[in-house]
């Protein structure tokens, strides 16, 4: 398995045609800029951002379909710009899948032996493989070996692809947003399964994504990038309770139906926060009808019922800063009720350069 390092990578894409490029008169619409990373041995590395931030060209840049205007890609230390795409033993799945159409699910998944030159040692070693990644999947493909593409849910065709991908050996593994044409119960299934895969597995993988969900759930590393270069590195756990900036702590976010955070102004609850922007989770805005000593004051304004929790919107004696709170059903309160309001950890961010200085609670 390999261990990947992208070293002061530079790629820019430019709009117009080559002889605009070439004469310096195109549109410089995106560009990558001394972009290093550490992608570690055998571990699922997510690079997480939003849409148009170069997770995908980065993957391209790793798998040699892209080159690099500066910089090096190394595989255990072997630089690879003048190793063909196909000589860097990489399996990549997509969103689309990219199977071919006309050949059925068995032959999808075993291609790569058509390549080779038949011997009675490769057949074995293709049974092997194709048992192996059945089993890997923890699936059985039996129903699928004969259908073609066409004839497969979509679930069932990235099942075929990734097997595809499996039955190659890798040394690197590369996945683009796999499950996001699937629907949601369907996704949430596949993240489940694909993590106990790669585990199993135990394939150097580079997943992207831009849901913050599924790179929690999949993540060793969590790469954190936005406009084409890194804002925060570490494990998952690293990255959600010490958010670098106010980009990742608005970013980051394991609850789809509530806001990453509320945000306010720091003098809104001390005079020694002023210049600073708080932050604040709605599950560690703690309300109750008995308040602390020290604690706020706040009003409820509306109660919306989600099936395991409530959110409840909130006006505080904060100078009137409205929050969303998070609360059990079984005790949530009721519109226009007065509450105590405290912060079992709030976040303070720097106005100007949006860094974390520091984590602090309330009262």
């Amino acid at each position: 398995m390999a261990m990947v390092d992208l070293v002061d990578i530079g790629f820019s894409y430019f709009s117009g045609n080559l002889l605009d490029a070439a004469l310096g008169v195109a549109n410089d619409t995106f560009s990558i800029e001394h972009f290093t990373l550490h992608i570690p041995h055998g571990q699922v590395t997510v690079l997480l951002g939003p849409s148009g931030c170069g997770k995908s060209t980065l993957l391209k840049l790793i798998a040699g379909l892209t080159r690099a205007r500066e910089g090096e890609i190394l595989f255990d230390g072997r630089v690879m710009d003048k190793v063909k795409p196909g000589e860097r033993r990489i399996g990549m799945v997509f969103q689309d899948r990219a199977l071919y159409p006309h050949l059925d699910a068995q032959t999808n998944i075993t291609s790569w032996f058509f390549f080779r030159k038949k011997t009675p040692a490769l057949d074995e070693k293709k049974a092997e493989l194709f048992n192996r990644t059945a089993e890997l999947l923890e699936v059985k493909l039996d129903h699928l070996l004969r259908r073609r593409p066409p004839r497969l849910s979509g679930g069932e065709q990235q099942r075929v692809s990734l097997g595809r991908c499996i039955t190659r050996e890798p040394s690197l593994l590369l996945l683009d947003e796999p499950f996001s044409n699937l629907d949601a119960p369907l996704r949430e299934q596949y993240r489940v399964s694909l993590r106990k895969l790669l585990h199993q597995f135990g394939v150097t993988t580079v997943y992207v994504t831009h849901d913050q969900r599924e790179a929690m759930l999949l993540a060793d590393k969590l790469v954190l990038i936005t406009d084409g270069r890194i804002v925060q590195y570490g494990t998952p756990r690293e990255v959600y309770d010490n958010p670098g900036n106010l980009f990742v702590a608005e970013f980051l976010n394991d609850r789809t139906s509530l806001p990453a955070m509320n945000f306010f102004p720091g003098e809104t609850i001390g005079n020694d926060l002023a210049g600073t922007t708080v932050g604040v989770r709605p599950q560690d805005v703690l309300l109750s009808a008995r308040p602390r000593a020290g604690a706020g004051r706040a009003t409820v304004l509306a109660v919306r019922a989600l099936p395991l929790e409530n959110c409840c919107e909130v006006t505080t004696g904060f100078k009137n800063v409205t929050l969303t709170a998070r609360a059990e059903n079984a005790h949530a309160p009721t519109p226009g009720t007065e509450v105590g309001i405290s912060f079992r950890k709030y976040f303070v961010f720097n106005s100007i350069s949006e860094q974390l200085e520091r984590i602090g609670e309330y009262p």
